[in-house]
Order: C-alpha cells, then sequence, then structure tokens
C-alpha cells in the first residue's frame, strides 16, 4: 500500500473515529493508526517520545485555540500556539507565577469548551511577552481524547491528500 492509499484509508476511519462510530476492533486499528502517523511526523520534527509514551500523546501540532486561564485571583483570554495530548503552549503578557493553580478552558471548534487544571510547564521571556507551556493534570481519559482526536484532525489538515 502505498503512503498516499494508506492517508486515504486512515481520514476514513479518522471521521468515523470523529464521529464515535468505531468498533473496539477499528478502534484498536485507529489508535494504531494515529501512533503511525504520529511516529512519522515526530521523526520529521526530530522530536522522540519518551520512553512508554506512545507517540500519538508526545505529538504537538501548531493550533490556534481561544483558552481563558484562570486562577484564583485573575482571569487571561489567550490563544494557543502549539497543543498536544499532554497540554499546550500560549503567548502571554506576563507569566502566571510558578505553582499557582490554574484552570484552562479551551474552545474547541464544533465541540464543548473542554475544561481542565493545568500547571505551568516552562516559561520563554520574548521581548514584551511570554511563551508559557502548559501541562494538564489529572486529564479524564475522554478528555484525552477528544484532544488527541483535534491533534490528529490539525495533523492531518497539513498534510496534501
Amino acid at each position: 500500500m502505498s503512503i498516499a492509499d494508506w492517508l486515504r484509508a486512515f481520514r476514513t476511519l479518522h471521521e468515523r473515529a470523529k464521529k464515535g462510530g468505531l468498533s473496539p476492533e477499528d478502534a484498536e486499528t485507529y489508535r494504531a493508526g494515529c501512533d503511525e502517523l504520529a511516529r512519522a511526523l515526530l521523526a520529521a520534527q526530530r522530536i522522540a517520545a519518551k520512553d512508554g509514551e506512545a507517540p500519538r500523546h508526545a505529538l504537538r501540532v501548531a493550533r490556534a485555540l481561544q483558552v481563558d486561564l484562570e486562577t484564583a485571583t485573575a482571569k487571561v483570554r489567550a490563544t494557543t500556539a502549539e497543543l498536544g495530548a499532554g497540554g499546550f503552549s500560549a503567548l502571554l503578557a506576563k507569566a502566571p507565577p510558578a505553582g499557582e493553580d490554574m484552570t484552562a478552558t479551551l474552545r474547541i471548534p464544533g465541540s464543548e469548551p473542554l475544561e481542565a487544571a493545568v500547571a505551568v510547564l516552562d516559561v520563554k521571556q520574548l521581548p514584551g511577552t511570554a511563551r508559557v507551556s502548559f501541562a494538564f493534570k489529572r486529564l479524564p481519559d475522554a478528555q484525552r481524547e477528544r484532544i488527541e482526536l483535534l491533534v490528529i484532525d490539525t495533523a492531518l489538515s497539513n498534510i496534501a491528500a
């Protein structure tokens, strides 16, 4: 099977996964396909998954989503720069204090907002702004799967048919 044929078949399976219509066998095939696609994209990005980590969990894509970041004392609206199953990054005028409890509400197109506890993972100061990386904390499987679908959807949209 050529890569173009594999991509066409995988896109069809992905569309079915987005609609929630996969049998247990098809779901297993879909997850394996996600990992295969993620492995190829990670290799192209020269990124390696951690030992024992599924490639689809390590994959990050450039994706702009509106996100509301809320602490006990402040609320900030931002736009994500990158998104992955483990978290996201965003440009903020001011980096939040390290260790502060935060909630992120991601606005996912065509779906209910996703609310999750997040922790600041990294801060890179830039001229006039900060690029802040956030890690999801205690993300339930159903929410992780929603993000994985969005990440794979974004990756597929960037690959020519």
